[in-house]
């Protein structure tokens, strides 16, 4: 099996489409990933590599899957905001336009592309963002003598954290929240770090915070969706898949299984709602999930 990812590059109502003399087609920027790395990783450094802009991720639009060379070939396709850059013509593309979308789906070459272009198109491209994380990886509670609330990261809990601090900043988190556990709050803590931010302390997101009331849980994850920028939320397995799942439910979102192995990430991706929103609210004005794309725990990779 080849894996590659790829993007929707976009900026101000167009997106990006390349022409690879190579092949002599008209594309969407992707290709194949380096070892160890991550879809996300891969898609940002293919778009930089062929447009030569920086791009920003939103959601998962879809997997696409094909035979290439005798073998299978997966990729997966992110939209992607452009945030600066400029392109120049090099070896793999000599052209790029900045077209509408709709223009895109004509030039594309493969009907593969035209899907993930129809993907992209069916939800607004400025989404509200949450980056849902399951602590990593803490040892067994039952080998933990002391408080279960300050059981920290293991070894392996270590090197998972420092792969989510590599990956996260992909989509540009501007804020932290976390459980007010010692191993959610160590999970994130780096990528707080480099934000420049706090770790802002979460009861309610915590399992036995949750439980009691679970309205109020899912209220507090839609008011921390419909805040300014993108959050990293970091909570435990005992939440996160009622979470996923009852936002799916609500917003009518088909999601067959909800994984949440330590260490993991689910991309959320919200609707953003008319000011003053509750959840009381018939007409369903609330942040609706659009979008649910489960990302396994990365790789521990060098940090630059």
């Amino acid at each position: 099996m080849i894996r590659a990812a790829g993007a929707v590059l976009w900026r101000d109502g167009s997106v990006a489409v390349v022409h690879r003399p190579r092949y002599d087609d008209w594309s969407l920027p992707k290709g194949k990933l380096d070892p160890g790395e991550t879809a996300p990783a891969a898609a940002v450094r293919e778009v930089l590599e062929e447009t030569g802009y920086r791009a920003v991720l939103g959601r998962h639009l879809r997997t696409v899957e094909y035979p290439a060379f005798g073998e299978r070939k997966t990729v997966d396709y992110f939209s992607a905001r452009a945030e600066g850059g400029s392109f120049t013509p090099n070896d793999e593309v000599d052209e790029l336009r900045w077209v509408p979308v709709a223009t895109a789906s004509d030039l594309v070459t493969r009907d593969a592309d035209r899907e993930v272009l129809a993907a992209f198109a069916s939800a607004p491209a400025d989404l509200a963002t949450v980056l849902l994380v399951r602590h990593a990886k803490a040892g067994k509670r039952d080998h933990w003598p002391g408080d279960d609330d300050l059981r920290p990261l293991s070894s392996a809990g270590r090197r998972q954290a420092e792969g989510l601090r590599s990956m996260l900043p992909l989509w540009a988190p501007s804020r932290v929240h976390s459980a007010p556990r010692v191993r959610c709050v160590d999970t994130v803590r780096g990528v707080a770090d480099d934000v420049g931010v706090g770790v802002l302390l979460e009861p309610r997101l915590s399992e036995e915070g949750y439980w009691p009331d679970r309205e109020a849980g899912l209220v507090r994850l839609l008011e921390i969706a419909d805040g300014v920028g993108v959050p990293v939320v970091c909570s435990q397995g005992g939440v996160i898949p009622d979470v996923v799942s009852t936002l799916a439910s609500l917003s009518g979102l088909p999601v067959a299984e909800v994984p949440c192995k330590k260490g993991s990430v689910w991309l959320l991706s919200f609707r953003r709602p008319e000011p003053g929103w509750s959840t009381s609210d018939t007409t369903g004005s609330w942040p609706r999930l659009v979008s649910a794309h489960y990302l396994p725990s990365p790789l521990a990779t060098p940090r630059p």
